[in-house]
This record gives C-alpha cells, sequence and structure tokens, in this order.
C-alpha cells in the first residue's frame, strides 16, 4: 500500500499513450494516498513525546489538522455528488451558481469550503442547503459526524488550557484556603502574611526542588544528584573540614533542601532539636529574646551552619534563627547524623574536635545566653571534662600550634543535684547542673563537690535508692549527690 500510494498513475498512462487521460478511475486511484494520513498520525504522536518542542503547540497543530482535513474532505465529497447528479440545477450548488461546471474549480472549492465550514461550527445559515437525497442523506452523516469531531476539539482544547494553568489554579486555591483559615482564626497580619509568602514561595521553587521527581529515583542516584550539588557546601562548612570523603558521601545523601522567604523564623528558640541547617545561599540572623524583647547577635551566610549545638547537646535550641532574605538551606536530620557517628568512630573525632574549637570562637554575646557551653568550656580547660584525649594524632596546623583530637564518643549527659530527692532545693537556687557522666564513681564525687562546694558520698535516684554502677545509667538521668 505504501508503494501503490506513491505511484504516479496519470503520467504513466500518458507517458505509454501520449494522450492526458482524465476520469473517475483517477481520482478513485489517488485516493491510495489517503493511506499515508496513517504516517502523519504517528508523526504527530513522535512530536509529543519529544520533549525538545512544545506539547501545547505539538498538540494544538495536530488539531488544526485533523480539522482542516475534515473539512477539505467533506467540501470535496459534497461537490463531487453535486457534478455527478444529473440535474445540475437540483443540486446545493447548481441552484445558486448557473453552469457551476464550466467555471473554475476553485470557485467550487471555494463554495464547498463554505458550506463545510458553517456546518461544521452549527450556525448553518441555510444559504447553500441540500436539494436532492444523496445531498440530505451525506449532510445528515456530516452533521452527526461533527459533534463527536466538536467534542473531541473541545475536550482536547480545554485539557491543554487547564493544564498549562493548573499549578496557577493550585496556588489561588492555597492562597483563598490561608487567608480563610487567617480570618476565621483571626491571626494577627504578621503571621498571615509569613503564612502567604512561605505559599507563594513553595510554588515559585517547585521546579527547583521537583521533590516528586527525586523522590522516585533510585537511591543511588538520588545520592548521586545531592552529591552534586551539596558536596562542596558540606566540605566547606567548619564542621566537616577534614573529614574523609566516605562520610560525606554517606551524609549527603539524606540531606534534604529547602526554600524559606524572608522575615521566617527558621529555628524557633527553645524549641526540641530535630535537624540542623547548612546555608546554600542567602543569609539568615541569629536572634535572642530577653524579658520579651528581641536582641539581633549575629548573621550567618553560607556555608555556616545553624542549630547544631541544640542537636549536639540535645538540648532546647538556645536561639531564634530568622531567614533576612530568601535562603536555600539543606536540613541534616539528628537521628541520621548520631547514627553517622556511632559507625564512623574516627571521624567522629574530627568533628567533635571542630565542634569544640567552634565553641571557643564564639562571640561572647551569644556565649552569655548558653551557660552551658561556659560550663563546657571551663571543664575542658581544667580537664574535669569527661573526655577522652589523646596525642597520636598530634601534629602542627597552618599555624605551628598543635590539635588535640576528642574522642568521637559523645558521653552520656546526665543532670545532678546537691540535696536530697525527697526535700525541695532552696527557693531560688539552681535545680540541677548538666555534666558528662564520668567513667568512676569516684569522678562523679569529685565534680559535685566542685559544683556544690561540698564533699558528698552517696549517690540516689530519683525513688531514694542509692545508685553504684555508673554504667546502667541513660541520657538525662536525675542523680542527687548528699
Amino acid at each position: 500500500m505504501d508503494v501503490a500510494s506513491t505511484i504516479p498513475f496519470q503520467p504513466i498512462y500518458q507517458f505509454f499513450n501520449g494522450k492526458k487521460q482524465e476520469g473517475d478511475i483517477f481520482g478513485f486511484l489517488n485516493l491510495l494516498r489517503l493511506w499515508r494520513l496513517r504516517r502523519v498520525s504517528k508523526f504527530f504522536s513522535r512530536l509529543e513525546k519529544d520533549t525538545r518542542f512544545s506539547y501545547f503547540w505539538t498538540r494544538f497543530c495536530k488539531l488544526v489538522c485533523v480539522t482542516l482535513f475534515a473539512v477539505h474532505s467533506a467540501g470535496c465529497f459534497y461537490y463531487w455528488l453535486a457534478t455527478h447528479y444529473h440535474t445540475a440545477e437540483n443540486t446545493w450548488i447548481g441552484s445558486n451558481v448557473t453552469s457551476f461546471q464550466e467555471r473554475s474549480i476553485s470557485l467550487g472549492y471555494t463554495y464547498s469550503m463554505y458550506w463545510s465550514v458553517v456546518t461544521l461550527t452549527t450556525v448553518g445559515y441555510g444559504d447553500l442547503r441540500a436539494h436532492n437525497t444523496g445531498e440530505k442523506v451525506f449532510a445528515i452523516f456530516y452533521m452527526l459526524f461533527n459533534i463527536g469531531l466538536t467534542a473531541y476539539l473541545i475536550g482536547n482544547m480545554t485539557n491543554l488550557v487547564v493544564h498549562s494553568v493548573a499549578r496557577t489554579f493550585a496556588m489561588r486555591d492555597a492562597i483563598n484556603e490561608i487567608l480563610r483559615y487567617a480570618r476565621k482564626n483571626r491571626l494577627p497580619e504578621g503571621i498571615k502574611e509569613q503564612m502567604l509568602a512561605h505559599s507563594t514561595l513553595r510554588f515559585k521553587t517547585a521546579e527547583l526542588q521537583q521533590e516528586e521527581v527525586v523522590e522516585d529515583l533510585p537511591k543511588a542516584i538520588r545520592s548521586s544528584i545531592a552529591q552534586h550539588l551539596f558536596h562542596t557546601t558540606l566540605q566547606n562548612t567548619y564542621l566537616f573540614k577534614g573529614v574523609p570523603e566516605d562520610f560525606l558521601v554517606q551524609l549527603v545523601s539524606e540531606i534534604k533542601a529547602e526554600y524559606f522567604p524572608p522575615k521566617v523564623d527558621i529555628v524557633i528558640q527553645n524549641e526540641i532539636p530535630t535537624d540542623f541547617y547548612i546555608i546554600v545561599s542567602g543569609a539568615v540572623e541569629v536572634v535572642t529574646y530577653k524579658s520579651g524583647t528581641e536582641q539581633f547577635l549575629s548573621k550567618l551566610e553560607s556555608p555556616e551552619l545553624f542549630g547544631e549545638i541544640g542537636v549536639i547537646f540535645n538540648m532546647p535550641q538556645p536561639f531564634t534563627v530568622r531567614s533576612k532574605r530568601l535562603s536555600q538551606v539543606v536540613r541534616i536530620s539528628h537521628h541520621h547524623f548520631k547514627q553517622l557517628l556511632q559507625l564512623f568512630n574516627t571521624d567522629g573525632k574530627i568533628i567533635l574536635s571542630n565542634f569544640l574549637q567552634h565553641l571557643k570562637g564564639i562571640e561572647k554575646e551569644e556565649l552569655q545566653e548558653i551557660p552551658l557551653i561556659s560550663e563546657l568550656l571551663s571543664d575542658l580547660n581544667s580537664e574535669e571534662f569527661s573526655v577522652n584525649t589523646e596525642r597520636n594524632h598530634e601534629g602542627p596546623n597552618q599555624e605551628g600550634t598543635r590539635i588535640r583530637r576528642v574522642s568521637a564518643t559523645f558521653p552520656t549527659r546526665i543532670i545532678i543535684h546537691g540535696y536530697h530527692p525527697h526535700d525541695k532545693p532552696n527557693e531560688g537556687g539552681i535545680d540541677g547542673k548538666l555534666i558528662h557522666l564520668p567513667e568512676s564513681v569516684e569522678g562523679l564525687l569529685t565534680i559535685a563537690e566542685k559544683k556544690f562546694g561540698k564533699r558528698r558520698s552517696i549517690i540516689l535516684l530519683a525513688d531514694g535508692s542509692q545508685q553504684k554502677d555508673l554504667g546502667a545509667l541513660q541520657e538525662n538521668d536525675h542523680l542527687y549527690i548528699v
């Protein structure tokens, strides 16, 4: 059929007979060319799947071609009915154009297309109407066909338009929901503006994040993507300087990227820490609240991190961190980070050493807001802090000084009290002190003596029972030294 649809029958006949022959037989043979239309359909199908071309315009051109082909075919067949009817005046075109068969073919084609378009669009002026039975039968079937064709065209165009504005509709619906929620609950204007800014930013940055696309990919590919995007940022962060590549590869595979609009609280003071963050782009400001007033402490930019103090010490976040401008951060899970430290013990030594060095460089204003850090640094300097140090890693750094590596295992933290568990502390006194659990009972009693100023010898639990085995203690247990 492909070969038959391309054979030039009329030129071949003229070549062998020397005469130009025109007749119905050649007209029907030319209909074989319609066989090639199936290739046109496959051609448009390939274009629709090709991402180099706009799906909207490819589909739109296909619908236009389908419409033109239907109108053209119907008009040609309707004109053929008129030319083959025995009485020319009793046809749809003969009643309006006398001797139309002797006129130019372009005139007949114009009339045919006019009738076909008017009928397809259901306008139906009635100036070109069917006169004989054959024309009426064809007009009936053509109008029935137009019902399906019109539904097909309208349905496809509706889908194209709705698909192109679906994200806009979703954003408008989300904003309307926020406005209704804020109005119903009488939220302050500032909170409502933050909600609107976050919702708008989520839609604007959806193409950058594409979480739904990444989540469907295998873990190895997701890890490679994160490695490409954020590996350099992690390397330049103070906490992971000098950490081997294996640790960074494991860490980067589980991080999540997020965007925050300006003036949005990312970390809230005194909240329970679940993650800490690394700034990829933008800037944040660190603030604290004193007596209900907000006090600015510092400004952080890429590749600095925040929230790590609360995560590492497992304490409420000491500061509020707020985005200063549009910022992208990567979020590292507290749980995943601790798991990696247990697996990579040697790497944890480097991380803990970096962290302790960072604590010593914290600005005085920030240090005053975290009494625990002041005590920790004091204990480190006096070597009362229960961490094991080793000098087999000593070596000169860039300034020529010695670096002391600290053990990667974060010691168990407990809270000690200087009174009996059945007694109440003095009013206005300190309820307890957070310390790292030493290796021996004698070390614990020595720390308690320095904390409370008096030598004690008995260690009690909250229920009043005596505790002699320190190995059975867990994180954040309370001990009473009396």
